[in-house]
């Protein structure tokens, strides 16, 4: 009986999918000509399945090849989640505490010049409340090492830690030198083994380790001219700087604050992952408790910012989802979802006019609402 109402709702749920498809094309369409995108890739999850995926538009302009539900994009600061999940794990193996000093954890002083005597802990560089900043960048840890930056102390706000909130990408860059440092393990290769490959996903950080082909092309966008250039550097291997590799300090080289290159459809099945509390049909990843911890808001950014995962109203009216944004090189994803209803949305461009409303991107806004109100709502 069990086996035939699962077969019922498939074919339920397939036969919807399909009645709706020609409407969701052309009001997809339809945004894309609006905000000139280049291309867009989409699954949506309702009840923890994956219950529609489609690729609309182009993966490389130059050579007009179409993109499809296969084909991996950089997806720039959701990205960070990966990298506060594989902490969460650390924890839980008790190698890490995330009230941790990040002085002990990184191996040189991290402290606020202004505030000397406030310890700088995990769980802030992982909710953005440690007080640091991007001033001096963050592709280096040598920007905010005392040893190497004359400058060090720009890279503090002048808050203490823990009072207040400040996006800061150097925060997560640090974060994955201490996954390295405390597992032993070379930061891509440690989100691989305990994320991706238990999850079936296909994917990770390092861009020599990828199929090449299935990079989608990310193209920027220029106001004043209103034309798109390709950004290459999106997948640069720094194949010299790998090379060089020094365990526990060159991790940024794998941008854990941006790195990661995937497919919507496998980000789909890591966001439902996190909506089932760290559970994917039957596979842990993390524990309830830390799945909780990280959903849970630390402070009032971006409407209430936990670790890595924040909440909004300002995606789809009327509904608070939990998730994060990207965006970098021309591109922009969303991926978020409504932990209580079980449904989530991810929605991945490489390239599109960047209208921003309520601080989102509208293009993508646009998409995800098309695809709650025809498959969800």
């Amino acid at each position: 009986m069990k086996k035939n109402t699962l077969l019922f709702s498939f074919l339920f749920i397939s036969s919807i999918v399909f009645g709706q498809q020609e409407k969701i094309l052309s009001r997809i369409d339809s945004v894309i000509k609006k905000y000139d995108m280049i291309g867009v890739s989409v699954a949506v999850v309702k009840k923890g399945e994956i219950i529609y995926t489609h690729s609309f538009g182009l993966k490389n302009v130059e050579t007009q090849t179409p993109l499809e539900d296969s084909d991996i994009f950089r997806i720039a600061s959701i990205s960070k989640s990966f990298s506060a999940t594989s902490i969460m794990q650390l924890v839980e193996a008790k190698k890490l505490l995330l009230n941790d000093d990040v002085s002990n954890l990184v191996g040189f002083t991290v402290r606020n010049p202004t505030f000397p005597d406030k310890v700088i802990t995990l769980k802030m560089l992982l909710s953005h409340t440690s007080s640091l900043n991007d001033s001096q960048g963050y592709f280096t840890l040598d920007v905010i090492n005392p040893a190497k930056n004359a400058d060090w102390a720009k890279c503090y706000s002048d808050y203490a830690p823990g009072a207040d909130y400040k996006y800061c990408n150097l925060n997560f860059n640090m974060a994955g030198t201490i996954i390295e440092r405390s597992s032993g393990q070379r930061f891509d290769k440690y989100v691989k083994e305990h994320i991706l490959n238990p999850l079936g996903l296909y994917g990770g950080y390092q861009v020599g380790a990828l199929d090449s082909t299935k990079f989608v092309t990310l193209y920027e966008y220029d106001s004043a001219t209103q034309k798109f250039t390709a950004a290459p550097m999106a997948y640069n291997p720094r194949t010299t700087e790998i090379e060089q590799y020094v365990m526990g300090y060159s991790t940024p080289v794998f941008s854990p604050t941006g790195g990661m290159k995937i497919s919507a459809t496998d980000l789909a099945k890591y966001m439902t992952m996190h909506m089932y509390s760290g559970n994917y049909k039957g596979v842990r990843i993390i524990k309830k408790k830390s799945s909780r911890i990280m959903q849970t808001p630390v402070s009032d950014g971006e409407e209430g910012y936990g670790l890595a995962l924040h909440k909004t109203k300002k995606i789809i009216p009327g509904k608070t989802l939990t998730g994060h944004t990207g965006s970098a090189y021309g591109l922009y994803s969303m991926m978020f979802f409504e932990p209580k209803e079980k449904f989530g949305i991810v929605a991945i461009t490489n390239g599109c006019n960047p209208v921003y409303i309520d601080d989102f991107n509208q293009p993508l806004r646009a998409v995800v609402n098309v695809l709650y109100e025809e498959l969800i709502r």
